[in-house]
């Protein structure tokens, strides 16, 4: 019996982590790749699965959007920072149904700061809170310059 209970325990000790690394695979994806990837292709499908549906952003001028605002916005507007990065500062994973995810947007024109909650809602993570702040214009490059007086 207690070799029963040892290796249970074994197994589930091997099982966890490999979950843990799976959803951190999985969110940095969901941040880096499909997030921009709705509002650049203005997938109002794809943001529709990605948001909870108590969803609510609040913007660098402290407005308030809930996921409802969120869709219209992006079905009526073109987002095209250019080349864009995202780039993950912080990702923490707490009892594998929250998860908090913040780091810099760097656009060709501007960047800027954000802070993300994601919850794992049936199986899949879904973000319900978002926060941006520190939005600046990037000075243009001496190549900016170049080309602006061809």
């Amino acid at each position: 019996m207690k070799a029963f209970v040892l290796a249970g325990w074994l197994l589930l000790l091997l099982i966890l982590p490999a979950a843990s690394a799976d959803d951190e695979a999985t969110l940095r994806h969901f941040k880096t790749v499909l997030w921009q990837q709705a509002y650049r292709m203005q997938d109002t499908d794809l943001l529709e699965r990605l948001l909870h549906d108590d969803f609510a952003v609040i913007d660098d001028a402290g407005n308030v959007s809930t996921k409802q605002q969120e869709l219209v916005w992006i079905s009526e507007n073109k987002w095209d920072p250019g080349e864009f990065e995202y780039r993950i500062e912080r990702l923490d994973i707490y009892d594998g149904q929250f998860a908090i995810i913040a780091g810099t947007g760097i656009a060709e024109t501007y960047i800027y700061k954000s802070s993300n909650v994601l919850i794992k809602d049936n199986g899949e993570w879904r973000a319900i809170s978002s926060h941006v702040s520190g939005v600046e214009e990037m000075p243009p490059t001496d190549a900016d310059r170049a080309d602006d007086q061809k």
